[in-house]
């Protein structure tokens, strides 16, 4: 059994942040089942644990909703993380959750990194604000994210396409099986000739050069 653990911290009911996590959820649990592996996808909601996660960071340890939340990631298998654009870069709830994690906890984890925002002008954000942050996490990030501006809900399914590309990648990094098979040439050894070798026959091709 495979676990994926969807982590969206949109903070609005209903929440376009929800809307694209369930995407990718729904997605990426196909793409596994289609690998021949079983899936469980668990989804943690951050706005409901906001207050514990302020706690913990005074305190400095996890209750209730937000320890069983982290004990679920550490657990996982591969995660889709989903945040709301806020000045250009993930929301504060979003990095706090990541925040208080023990370190190691996400290495060599596989993850999906994904946003939201009103316009398509922050769609950066995923490569200057989300890709650093899990890989100094040591996580493992897919090589497609996805954002998701307020006009791709409901569009001409261009959206459901990246979904689609970012969770067989995820799923390929979660379950093997039907990925991409690449494969090399070996390199043949190359033969030295011994430097005193070299030596021997410049020399012999001069002596007959000199003969003649």
């Amino acid at each position: 059994m495979k676990r994926i653990v969807v982590v969206t911290a949109g903070l609005s009911v209903p929440s376009s942040t929800r809307l694209l996590a369930d995407l990718l959820a729904d997605a990426s649990g196909r793409a596994v089942e289609a690998r021949g592996a079983e899936v469980e996808i668990e989804v943690i909601e951050l706005r409901p644990i906001a207050h514990a996660l302020a706690d913990h960071l005074l305190t400095g340890f996890p209750t209730g909703d937000l320890a069983a939340a982290i004990d679920r990631v550490s657990r996982a298998d591969g995660l889709v993380v989903v945040t709301p654009v806020f000045a250009a870069s993930y929301s504060g709830l979003f990095k706090t959750f990541f925040d208080v994690l023990e370190p190691g906890t996400l290495d060599g984890t596989p993850v999906l990194v994904a946003a939201t925002a009103g316009t398509a002008r922050h769609s950066l954000v995923l490569d200057h604000a989300l890709r650093p942050l899990f890989a100094y996490l040591r996580a493992v990030v897919v090589p497609t994210g996805v954002f998701a501006a307020t006009d791709d809900f409901g569009s001409d399914g261009a959206l459901q396409k990246r979904v689609d590309r970012a969770a067989n990648e995820l799923a390929a990094a979660v379950a093997g099986g039907n990925g991409p098979v690449r494969t090399t040439t070996p390199t043949p050894t190359p033969q030295v000739t011994p430097f005193e070798q070299l030596l021997r026959e410049a020399g012999g091709r001069l002596r007959s050069l000199n003969v003649s």
